[in-house]
């Protein structure tokens, strides 16, 4: 027998195979109608807000269902000790502290699941939103706390010493490197902010600048200039970060690409960088009121957005706190809403 070709006595031993499949076909459910599903609460996001949410959600009845996204657990994950979240009187590993979070939420019922939300449609209720499977769910509410993204240099040194000395974020980390010598990235305000704190708790801190001068608002550069553990390294450019065991300095480039070019390394303890974040937002700017940066806008400090049901919480429409316990209020604030939300449309 050639390959690929039924014999006689194959076909009939086949047959009634085929007979069975054909007969009860009927009862087969296609896969286009196993795509889509329906909850009463999405949330998207995890993080402290994102959990936050489901945890109120979740005591309130609503069966709320929550995507991860694609950093589960949010930016706290990448914080190797977290000391300034109430509760934790010896501090918990970032990693930890979600995790609890996320059990927490499981024990009233919050359905999580990994994975990203990819599209969303709010032209009309109930919403609706696609997973990177492909499954749409529709909501009568929805949770935003997809976070925001702090902004790196793109150097390979940053990920290899992350929680070893490189970090986004100084009212988080800066406890860790008291008595050290920090540098910071970055020339507009929140570098300059994130400088001044610092210097209350290091023995000196850098500021390194690409340009000739800084972007700030001129107080904030005088209060920079007046500070003395403050020293600007203007027109300076970041080539990589050493360290054998945890980082130890930084590889610099001053003026680059100038005839007066200068390369040398800083000793340093800890490199923070300060150029900005990014909210993780794209998917729904085409329904949602955003500033100019992407943050989500609220309505009158709540977390209400333009559209009735949709609600925002955490970093995504926070430019200015970005911490933990903030995020998890606000994700508290948006469950709360989007239960007196839910519970208008059957009243």
């Amino acid at each position: 027998m050639s390959r690929g070709c039924f014999s006689k006595s194959t076909f009939i031993l086949l047959f009634p195979f085929f007979h069975f499949l054909s007969f009860h076909s009927i009862n087969f459910i296609p896969f286009n109608m196993m795509t889509r599903e329906h909850t009463r609460c999405l949330i998207v996001g995890s993080g402290p807000a994102g959990y936050t949410a489901a945890i109120y959600a979740g005591r309130a009845n609503l069966d709320p269902v929550l995507y991860c996204g694609m950093q589960t657990g949010g930016q706290l994950t990448q914080t190797t000790e977290v000391e300034n979240f109430p509760g934790y009187p010896q501090g918990v590993d970032g990693n930890q502290m979600m995790l609890d979070l996320r059990q927490q939420a499981e024990r009233f019922g919050a359905d999580i699941r990994d994975g990203e939300l990819v599209k969303a449609d709010f032209s009309k209720k109930p919403y609706v939103l696609t997973t990177d499977r492909g499954l749409e769910i529709e909501a009568e509410a929805v949770i935003i706390a997809t976070g925001a993204s702090a902004k790196y240099l793109g150097l390979p040194d940053e990920e290899k010493y992350s929680g070893q000395g490189v970090s986004a974020c100084a009212t988080c980390d800066g406890f860790f490197y008291r008595k050290k010598v920090v540098a910071v990235v970055g020339g507009g305000d929140t570098a300059c902010e994130e400088a001044i704190y610092l210097s209350g708790l290091c023995s000196k801190v850098y500021m390194i600048v690409r340009k000739p001068y800084l972007r700030a608002s001129d107080v904030m550069k005088r209060r920079v200039e007046q500070n003395e553990k403050i020293e600007v390294l203007y027109e300076h450019n970041t080539l990589g970060l050493y360290g054998e065991n945890g980082l130890e300095g930084a590889h610099l480039v001053k003026r680059m690409g100038q005839t007066d070019e200068q390369r040398y390394d800083l000793p340093i303890d800890g490199f923070f960088l300060a150029i900005g974040h990014k909210p993780n937002t794209d998917i729904f700017k085409e329904w949602l009121d955003l500033d100019e940066v992407g943050y989500i806008k609220t309505l009158d400090g709540t977390p209400k957005t333009n559209l009735e049901g949709v609600f925002a919480a955490g970093d995504c429409a926070d430019s200015v706190y970005r911490q933990a316990v903030v995020a998890a209020g606000s994700g508290c604030k948006a469950a709360l809403e989007a239960e007196r939300y839910l519970a208008s449309l059957n009243g």
